[in-house]
């Protein structure tokens, strides 16, 4: 736990979407950076094990429930607040693609579905802690984005249409929180999670020789660039969306 600078030191944050992957490895980064952490994830037996992994609940506790649900938000910030104090550090980790093809044959349900969770969803959670008290005692927001809304990616074309409607709304959000709420997001690359499993599996070599860096992201990765945008190291930098992607957007071969 004492491997970073302890820049985190008193703050408490909520991290959706945080029982696995990059959600979780960020929520490692933050408890190892002296923060206090609400994890929130759909399955609890995963959320306990991810508290477990994090030391207990003197460093983390998990509240159970769907982004896209509010009276779920309402009872997270409330959990979290009574754990630990008030939340000052919210992360919207939370984003799903459940489908994977052209856009034209998109099916429009699956479409609503996408900006429900990976954009209205999120303004959802920055409301539900402005309300509790944010925008007056100050803090800070980042959204987990990602390059497909920064360039067209083949066969998740939709899922980059949410991802670039939340930076969008990352910088809307930046300009009415401020001066005291910060708001950035964090667009990576390919990260090696189940999550982006479809798009590596089988073809790791083939995919990382796209990027610059020559690998493909890490959890760990992402992890360092949230905890960097939520300290005061950051303290004059709002409404950016920060690509992390191992330089790939560069070479034009993203997708």
């Amino acid at each position: 736990m004492n491997a970073y600078s302890g820049r985190l030191a008193k703050r408490v944050a909520i991290v959706t979407g945080a029982s696995r992957g990059i959600g979780l490895a960020i929520a490692q980064r933050l408890v190892a950076e002296g923060a206090r952490v609400g994890l929130t994830a759909r399955h609890p037996e995963a959320l306990a094990e991810a508290v477990a992994a994090l030391g207990g609940p003197a460093y983390a506790v998990g509240v159970p429930g769907r982004s896209d649900d509010p009276e779920h938000r309402v009872q997270a910030v409330h959990q979290v607040s009574e754990a630990f104090g008030p939340v000052d550090l919210l992360v919207n980790n939370t984003g799903i693609n459940p489908v994977h093809g052209p856009l034209i044959g998109l099916d429009l349900a699956a479409a609503r579905k996408i900006l429900d969770v990976n954009v209205v969803a999120t303004l959802g959670w920055a409301q539900e802690v402005c309300a509790a008290g944010m925008t007056e005692r100050g803090g800070c927001v980042v959204n987990v984005s990602s390059i497909a809304g920064v360039t067209p990616s083949p066969g998740i074309a939709f899922y980059g249409v949410s991802k670039a409607a939340l930076n969008h709304l990352t910088a809307g959000l930046a300009v009415e929180l401020g001066p005291t709420v910060r708001v950035n997001a964090v667009a990576p690359g390919v990260v090696k999670t189940r999550f982006a499993a479809a798009l590596y599996e089988g073809r790791e070599d083939e995919v990382a020789a796209r990027y610059p860096l020559g690998r493909l992201g890490l959890p760990q990765d992402v992890a360092g660039a949230v905890a960097f945008l939520a300290s005061d190291d950051a303290s004059w930098i709002t409404g950016q969306t920060i690509v992390c992607d191992g330089g790939v957007s560069l070479t034009g071969r993203a997708g």
